[in-house]
């Protein structure tokens, strides 16, 4: 350590020199090293802004799509719902349609033979209410996802006279 009041009382006046200028020297150094010091605190506090800015918009964008994940989950959840209440009322039909068609057959077999009148009569009952071209479309769409033969309980016979009639009814429409 540097004895002071021995150096400021000795006389010598190049002892002094050197002295004033190594303080001047230090002065400057230290104040160059204070500069600096505030420099990197402040960009230390600019890049902390920056950083929570980030962070900020980063949790938003990420609240933003949970938000959205979960709607699209719902959506699709209730589109779930939709198809299988549909398909449970297309398989409800496709039962109470076998079951008129079992009926039909026996009354058919009690009768003793076939009558090709009973044939269009079914058909004719699978198209009645339809009265425009948008509902024949509609309807004959859902009879060909029950009757038609590459379905499960598909039917090759109903499947053509359903195709028959669709067509014949399509030229009525058209004409």
């Amino acid at each position: 350590m540097v004895d002071w009041e021995k150096i400021i009382n000795s006389q010598d006046e190049d002892e002094l020199r050197e002295l004033k200028l190594w303080l001047f020297r230090e002065n400057i150094r230290i104040s160059n090293e204070l500069k600096n010091l505030e420099q990197a605190r402040d960009k230390f506090i600019e890049e902390r802004t920056q950083f929570r800015d980030e962070m900020n918009a980063l949790n938003k964008r990420s609240i933003t799509e949970r938000k959205r994940l979960k709607e699209e989950t719902m959506f699709f959840d209730k589109k779930m719902l939709i198809l299988q209440a549909g398909f449970q009322q297309l398989e409800a039909d496709r039962k109470a349609f076998e079951l008129q068609k079992k009926r039909f057959m026996e009354e058919q077999k009690m009768l003793g033979t076939k009558n090709s009148g009973d044939s269009e009569d079914l058909v004719g009952l699978l198209f009645r209410n339809v009265n425009n071209p948008l509902a024949l479309r509609k309807r004959y769409r859902d009879l060909v996802k029950i009757f038609h033969p590459d379905n499960q309980y598909g039917d090759d016979e109903i499947a053509q006279m359903i195709n028959k009639e669709f067509l014949r009814r399509r030229k009525e429409y058209w004409k």
